[in-house]
């Protein structure tokens, strides 16, 4: 499958999931090719919170973004009155979103994530929609204090 095929398939799977949770969502036909400007790839809102959202799909390998290309999402954004993310979906993984601002900056000035950068600090799907946040290793106690929550009883 070509990466363009999979990268839409992507995006419509994003869109359906945005949707499940209770999002008004759509997904820009052909994003950055229909028009002379920059499009996110999806657009999503629940009344209260707006997002722009640019989303990047990999076998496991990193995710590399242009400068321009996360400059032209926070410009429209901006305009818009939404919030920028990078959705990134690494193969047998779940969704995870980041602030541009978050986002490990090259030499060059393009945007990077690995795989192992997204699972220890991006921010989960269920969390992201609204729902519970996902608890890191780091947050969580070791437990040898007393009960399962970390707390003395």
């Amino acid at each position: 499958m070509s990466s363009n095929r999979k990268g839409d398939r992507r995006e419509r799977e994003l869109v359906n999931r945005l949707d499940g949770a209770g999002f008004a969502v759509m997904r820009a036909p052909a994003s950055g090719s229909a028009t002379d400007r920059e499009l996110p790839d999806v657009l999503a809102g629940d009344g209260d919170t707006f997002y722009a959202i640019e989303a990047k799909s990999s076998s496991g390998r990193p995710i590399y973004l242009s400068g321009e290309e996360v400059e032209a999402l926070i410009y429209f954004a901006r305009n818009f009155g939404a919030k920028a993310r990078i959705a990134v979906r690494f193969d047998r993984e779940a969704w995870y979103f980041f602030h541009p601002g978050d986002l490990h900056t090259t030499d060059g000035g393009n945007y990077r994530v690995k795989k192992e950068t997204a699972l220890a600090e991006g921010e989960g799907f269920e969390s992201f929609v609204g729902g519970p946040a996902q608890a890191r290793l780091t947050e969580v106690g070791d437990g040898a204090s007393g009960g399962d929550d970390g707390t003395t009883e």
